[in-house]
């Protein structure tokens, strides 16, 4: 008889310490045992495993599947926790890989160096569907009635766009005061999430959907969650896919929550396993500066994975004097000012498996690589736009050479935030202080202003030959 899913697929304690392992018919966000995170492991050695990535291209010529259409699903056999008369999709990772020799330029690489993984192309506009379909599909598996997440904005736009389509679970959202850009809300409210507003940030936010969700066994879709960050293993089979199955040299995310990193370290260190990579690419994770815990941790405090091992104490001692000190996150890329990221020992793991490093640069920085990611064609959310500030950063350090080929990952659509363009664009001065200058952004070097011109030919001829 076949091997099926609740076989062949568990999920593992991170501390190798204590290394418990439970079904993937668990509800689990933490070890029972010892309160770390989990992961999803499987049994390789009895399932079908691909014999090149090459065999992915088959799926191509079967695309009126829905799994197969699926940018995420159609690599199912690298993440096979579930049936596949289980799985919820709604045609995500339906993404590009965009050669941009404008923004090589900016950033100092060759032409034909550099590329933009545009996952603002999701249903819902950014990243977080590739791990909400994941997260959707054990929801189901579980029979789960009523899912929560707390957001900056996309996460709980994500999970509210599954669940208004597939009508599968109720939806709470938890958000902090004044914390999320409309753009975002706007899907949650019109996807008809029930929405719930606190004093406080990201951080009081999650702690406190965590509690509800114990209290009341309400299915918890943020990244704690190990099958959200299954999907967003697809993201790299992707971009591998885009490049003919040939690794680049860097990836570069911006780092939040710090999913993504935790989940690209996992996805090439399974590929290499399997032997479907020899190389695997090295890693940057950028943080904004004000929301900079990971570069503190790693950069100033020499805090590392140490193969499973990572000085927990030094972690905790920071996290103690951050809370002391009421330190709060401040940037104006909303989608990564997290003081508290969760999945911080899992991106400690993946920046050793990837060799990686950790940058921060300013929310000027952040801004000026937008404006010159706009102008190449594709618009994204400030958050999206630290991965080519870090890039530009890496490459002025020498830590990228020029020659070498460069994946900055896009996290979310231009709409997501559309106020910062605006205002940074914008050729009033006022706006532009009120939005901008207030975060310390001083100038807008790449700013492409409307001309204010009369109501009148003449005048407006001479704008356009201006």
């Amino acid at each position: 008889m076949p091997a099926t899913a609740l076989d062949t697929a568990f999920q593992k304690c991170l501390n190798s310490a204590c290394g418990a392992t439970f079904g993937v018919d668990e509800v689990l966000t933490a070890c029972p045992q010892c309160g770390d995170l989990l992961d999803l492991n499987y049994d390789w050695d009895r399932l079908p495993v691909p014999r090149s990535l090459r065999d992915f291209e088959a799926k191509w010529s079967n695309r009126r599947d829905p799994l197969d259409y699926s940018g995420v699903w159609r690599f199912r056999q690298l993440f096979p926790f579930a049936e596949d008369r289980q799985i919820v999709t709604i045609g995500e990772g339906q993404t590009i890989l965009q050669q941009s020799d404008s923004v090589a330029g900016y950033v100092g690489m060759d032409t034909g160096r550099l590329h933009l993984q545009y996952e603002g192309l999701n249903p819902s506009g950014s990243f977080k569907d590739n791990g909400m379909t994941a997260a959707s599909t054990h929801a189901r598996m579980v029979n789960a009635r009523t899912a929560a997440c707390a957001s900056t904005g996309n996460t709980s736009a994500s999970l509210a766009i599954y669940a208004s389509t597939t009508r599968l679970f109720r939806v709470v959202v938890f958000i902090g005061s004044g914390k999320i850009a409309f753009g975002k809300l706007s899907q949650a409210l019109d996807y008809d999430a029930r929405t719930i507003q606190i004093e406080g940030d990201f951080d009081d936010a999650l702690a406190r959907v965590q509690e509800v969700a114990r209290e009341r066994g309400i299915y918890l879709c943020n990244s704690v969650n190990p099958f959200r960050l299954e999907g967003q293993k697809s993201i790299m089979f992707r971009v591998l896919e885009a490049l003919a199955w040939e690794p680049p040299d860097w990836i570069v995310v911006p780092g939040g929550n710090l999913g993504n990193s935790s989940a690209f370290g996992k996805a090439f260190a399974e590929l290499k396993q399997l032997g479907l990579i020899t190389r695997i690419p090295r890693l940057a994770v950028i943080n904004a500066a004000g929301a900079n815990t990971l570069h503190q941790l790693v950069n100033g405090h020499g805090v590392r994975w140490n193969g499973g091992t990572p000085d927990t104490a030094r972690i905790d001692a920071f996290f103690d004097k951050m809370d002391a000190d009421n330190h709060r996150a401040s940037t104006l890329a909303s989608a990564i000012e997290i003081n508290r990221p969760v999945n911080l020992r899992k991106c400690l793991r993946a920046l050793e498996v990837c060799d990686g490093v950790v940058r921060e640069v300013s929310d000027q920085e952040i801004l000026d690589a937008k404006a010159q990611v706009g102008a190449g064609g594709f618009g994204c959310e400030p958050a999206s736009a630290a991965s080519v500030a870090g890039a530009k950063k890496l490459r002025a350090e020498g830590v990228i050479a020029p020659s070498d080929r460069v994946v900055c990952i896009l996290t979310g659509h231009q709409l997501k935030d559309p106020d910062a363009t605006v205002a940074y664009h914008s050729a009033d001065r006022e706006m532009f202080d009120k939005k901008l200058g207030s975060r310390g952004v001083k100038s807008a070097a790449y700013a492409n202003s409307p001309v204010v011109v009369p109501n009148q030919l003449e005048a407006i001829l001479a704008a356009l030959e201006a």
